[in-house]
């Protein structure tokens, strides 16, 4: 099993990549092949009309759809700004259609707040996301408040009760998109999806 986590702060050193790299060496300990791309550390251009033709600022893109396609499934984890997801996070959906490579897969939304916050992206995620490129999101997530007390890598600057939450929550998680993962496959393989015919959601 394969699964892509993509990291949508704009920050090189964010707390976000703090859980992405948390949830990747989760999922590594189940035995799942994890590769991550992180926003901040490589950003990606914004969205032009050039972006079909694989020349100059696009020529990286043909790589990356690569990598979008051999994945089973993705971790898609983003801080709360504003109350909104971010905009690299926002540009990133922009860039991928229907034969990017997310459509019939499944994808865990994990949003980071320092405070109290990050259900805001939740429900911006599941409203306008997946609409073309036919990203399915499973029913549950997972919202890391107060990160900076949690999933850190010395013990003493996590709250232990927290952090044994949020721990035991993210392997729950985790087990469940890998569940998904599993599950559809069969979907993909059943032939009912036409993206040629109904390549843009309704």
């Amino acid at each position: 099993m394969n699964i892509g986590i993509i990291v949508g702060s704009h920050r090189k050193d964010s707390q976000s990549a703090k859980v992405a790299g948390f949830l990747a060496t989760r999922l590594r300990a189940f035995g799942v092949d994890v590769w991550t791309l992180d926003l901040g550390r490589e950003p990606l251009p914004l969205w032009d009309e050039d972006l079909g033709s694989g020349e100059g600022q696009w020529e990286f893109l043909p790589g990356l759809t690569k990598k979008l396609q051999d994945s089973d499934g993705f971790v898609i984890v983003s801080p709360e700004w504003h109350g909104m997801a971010t905009s690299a996070l926002k540009n990133f959906f922009l860039l991928c259609n229907v034969n990017s490579g997310l459509a019939h897969k499944p994808a865990m939304i994990t949003t980071v707040s320092v405070a109290d916050g990050g259900a805001y992206v939740v429900a911006e995620l599941r409203t306008s996301s997946y609409k073309n490129n036919r990203l399915c999101y499973i029913p549950e997530q997972l919202v890391v408040r107060n990160v900076a007390q949690v999933l850190n890598s010395v013990a003493e600057e996590n709250n232990p009760e927290a952090h044994d939450y949020f721990v035991d929550r993210a392997d729950y998680t985790l087990k469940l998109l890998m569940a998904y993962c599993d599950a559809l496959i069969s979907v993909r393989a059943h032939g009912a999806a036409d993206l040629e015919k109904y390549p843009n959601g309704m």
